[in-house]
């Protein structure tokens, strides 16, 4: 997948529930299509990388086993203990939009949610109907991803 053009202007946090799956996703697709921009991920909690969203995003051609699961007590710890200023908050489920902290030096929260593969898979066993629902939902967070000059209205 090429990078597009899209200036270097800002950084971005994909805040999620977990931090395992769709926030992960959507680090890696932006990292892939913007390599210029400032971007992150974290969670309300850390989950630790989900493998299904691994293995999804590898069949995409973005590698996002190396990418940590942190959450927002370790994100503000690593910033002398307060948030760090971001241009772009984005939540990517409704948990983290309900109860995403007010965030001192956010340019702009943004909601985009995104249907949530760990839960709607609980009860699959079959491994391809799994897979099904990840690559339905990488798929979305990517053609997100890919309109964000657009949506961003840059």
């Amino acid at each position: 997948m090429g990078s597009i053009y899209l200036p270097c202007m800002s950084s971005i946090l994909f805040l999620c529930t977990g931090n395992s799956c769709r926030s992960q996703m959507a680090l890696g697709f932006m990292r892939s299509l913007y390599p210029d921009w400032q971007s992150h991920s974290a969670g309300l909690l850390a989950h630790g990388l989900n493998p299904y969203a691994v293995m999804v995003m590898a069949e995409a051609g973005i590698d996002i086993s190396a990418q940590p699961s942190r959450s927002l007590a370790e994100l503000r710890a690593a910033n002398a203990g307060v948030l760090p200023p971001m241009d772009y908050v984005v939540t990517v489920c409704g948990q983290a939009h309900e109860t995403c902290p007010h965030w001192p030096g956010a340019g702009q929260i943004i909601h985009r949610g995104f249907d949530d593969p760990p839960a709607l898979t609980a009860r699959l066993t079959d491994e391809p109907d799994i897979l099904a629902v990840y690559r339905r939902v990488r798929d979305e967070i990517r053609d997100w991803i890919a309109g964000l000059p657009v949506s961003l209205d840059i």
